[in-house]
């Protein structure tokens, strides 16, 4: 199995920041079909999610966005691709790292 962690700092504010999580679940449950399951906590919103050979967890704060994300045996073979991809849309999204 392979792991895929990034962090990535910004600089949205906390509403902008939980707008932008909304709309990546939204995304994720229709393009890839992911089971999501959000939570909003004190200080951050958390989504779990998965679907057969994947699973994993987006925590949005006022400050970053953290994504955890595990790949099953079949899909591990993939893990530059996919890390590449969920890049490309982070920046589209926040500009640069």
């Amino acid at each position: 199995m392979a792991e895929i962690h990034i962090h990535r700092p910004h600089t949205l504010g906390p509403e902008a920041a939980r707008q932008l999580a909304r709309d990546w679940q939204t995304q994720a449950e229709q393009d890839w079909g992911l089971q999501c399951m959000a939570q909003t906590l004190e200080d951050r919103q958390q989504i779990d999610f998965e679907r057969p050979g994947l699973q994993g967890q987006l925590q949005v704060s006022g400050e970053a966005f953290e994504l955890r994300l595990t790949l099953g045996f079949l899909l591990s073979a993939y893990r530059a691709r996919i890390e590449a991809e969920l890049q490309h849309r982070l920046e589209d999204r926040l500009g640069p790292a």
